[in-house]
């Protein structure tokens, strides 16, 4: 089985943004009523005020199925304009085994992996409550996952970013995504200051329970 991390890995971007700039589109007053916090929060995390677990989780809010109704019919608008953005060396590579496991709602994973063909786990998000169940499917987080769930061996696991280095440890083969989900190369060598890039990026607060 090969698994693979999605945004900036075989979808360059990031889906959960890029769907939520695409429903201020066709509701304009989310740009009064969602846009602005959003930014805020942003700032806030790049200041390192706030967590990056405690800034996606308010960024999803306007998930919630009170706030966009329509939500079924704008996700597969979406996803009919983006999916040609798939990387072309994934699409050329891609097996029926394959896992996609990503940090975005799984709201907005699914479709895209049930038109690839392909397994999916990402962020279980409940749009009734508003709510992320359990943690972000991201860093430690996506590694405690493939071993509870019991998966079979990783042979090849893709991500962009070090983050994902406790999941590519799992796997045999790990390989590091550049170039805005263009090129593929080997994952680098885990020497020490490669490491304290490692912690870094993993203790920007993702994967704890919100």
């Amino acid at each position: 089985m090969n698994a693979y991390d999605f945004d900036g890995t075989i979808y360059p971007g990031d889906c959960s943004v890029e769907f939520g700039l695409f429903c201020c589109m066709h509701h304009p007053k989310m740009w009064v009523t969602f846009f602005p916090k959003a930014i805020t929060n942003l700032i806030k995390y790049k200041k390192g005020s706030m967590k990056r677990a405690k800034m996606m989780k308010e960024y999803f809010k306007f998930l919630r199925k009170d706030r966009l109704k329509d939500f079924d019919k704008l996700i597969q608008k979406f996803w009919d304009k983006n999916e040609k953005k798939i990387s072309k060396w994934y699409l050329n590579q891609k097996k029926p085994d394959d896992l996609i496991i990503s940090a975005s709602p799984t709201c907005i994973i699914a479709p895209i992996a049930k038109r690839l063909g392909v397994n999916y786990a990402a962020t279980e998000y409940d749009r009734e409550f508003g709510v992320i169940i359990d943690n972000l499917m991201f860093a430690k987080g996506k590694a405690r996952y493939i071993i509870d769930k019991g998966f079979p061996v990783i042979d090849n696991f893709y991500s962009d970013s070090l983050a994902d280095t406790p999941l590519a440890l799992c796997a045999e083969k790990a390989h590091l995504v550049i170039d805005n989900a263009q090129r593929v190369v080997d994952w680098p060598v885990l020497d020490k200051k490669t490491m304290a890039k490692v912690k870094k990026k993993i203790d920007t607060g993702w994967n704890v329970h919100i």
